[in-house]
């Protein structure tokens, strides 16, 4: 009796021939990453903002670790959440990520009907670097934080301070303060940091929450005064510069970092090699020694650590919302 199978030779070499082609194709995919495809950082704010600034400094390095360019593709506006809605719909393939600063926990509670929802459709990668935020005026405004803090109790609502928009990292640091301190001020957001120190340095602004990175300069050649610096513990970039609970305002300390986030349904072998190399980047000797001389500091975490720390973050930031009143003005 003849035999009868259920396909013929002939397809059964069609099935096999095909089913190894989508083996080695999945396995070149995978390999493949990123291949010659440039990647894309998004950075939701101006060039030359501290967030901008540690970008760079991980791209120049980042694109010859992976072999393909990175370029930064600012895209400000809206405390962020423009750049950050154009990565929420990126394809999640690792080429499209976003660079933002801990600003990006703060917009859920402040900006109504966003695009995107920043715990879903993101995933953190790595923090990248944690950067100080500095509290300077123009070189005649103020003599300490507590002249500050006297003449601000002295005329409630009579001062301003800036940032770089509402529910920036810098908004948020002075929002920390201005609650520690119990001064009533007027908040003036602007499109980024480098609009606010302009305004400093003009006297029409009368304080603002720099980041490190960005005032540091203008600190040292004299156009800007700074009067302490936002974090728990003194940066050595600025060590006779107290910090703000030293200067007398308790409960002030704030924590700035800037990380690198993916679209949430980037594969995870991509996210670990980003965080892998990200990490490696951070903590060479070469990139520490330029954050130092910028005020910041090399920040990294795993993955799955980095997520934790996000959830956490974003319902601190709830908290600073609602007692400081913050909204979209």
């Amino acid at each position: 009796m003849k035999k009868t199978f259920p396909w013929s030779r002939r397809q059964a070499l069609t099935i096999a021939a095909a089913l190894a082609a989508c083996t080695l194709g999945g396995a070149h995919a995978q390999g493949a990453w990123p291949g010659t495809q440039p990647i894309k950082l998004v950075v939701p704010f101006t060039a030359g903002s501290g967030t901008d600034i540690v970008a760079r400094l991980v791209a120049e390095k980042l694109g010859p670790a992976l072999g393909t360019s990175v370029i930064v593709d600012n895209r400000p506006g809206a405390g962020g959440t423009l750049g950050a809605a154009i990565a929420a719909k990126a394809p999640a393939d690792g080429y499209t990520l976003l660079v933002h600063s801990a600003g990006h926990l703060v917009n859920p509670w402040i900006y109504k009907g966003l695009s995107y929802d920043t715990l879903k459709d993101f995933t953190g990668v790595t923090p990248m670097a944690s950067l100080p935020n500095v509290l300077v005026t123009s070189p005649s405004h103020f003599t300490d934080v507590k002249d500050l803090v006297a003449k601000a109790k002295a005329k409630p609502g009579g001062l301003n301070y800036g940032s770089a928009g509402n529910g920036s990292a810098t908004h948020m640091n002075a929002e920390v303060f201005r609650l520690a301190a119990g001064v009533d001020a007027q908040h003036v957001p602007f499109r980024g940091t480098p609009e606010a120190m302009t305004e400093v340095m003009a006297g029409r602004v009368d304080w603002f929450f720099a980041p490190m990175v960005s005032a540091l300069p203008l600190i040292k050649s004299g156009k800007l005064k700074a009067l302490a610096v936002g974090t728990a513990g003194r940066s050595s970039a600025l060590p006779d510069a107290p910090t703000t609970v030293e200067a007398g305002v308790p409960g002030s300390a704030y924590l700035f970092w800037v990380g690198l986030f993916a679209p949430t349904k980037t594969p995870q072998p991509v996210v670990e090699r980003l965080q892998a190399e990200v990490a490696k980047i951070m903590v060479s000797p070469e990139l520490k020694e330029r954050l130092e001389k910028l005020g910041a500091e090399p920040f990294t975490m795993p993955s799955a650590q980095f997520n934790k720390f996000i959830a956490d973050e974003t319902a601190k930031a709830q908290q600073v919302v609602k007692a400081a009143a913050i909204k979209v003005d």
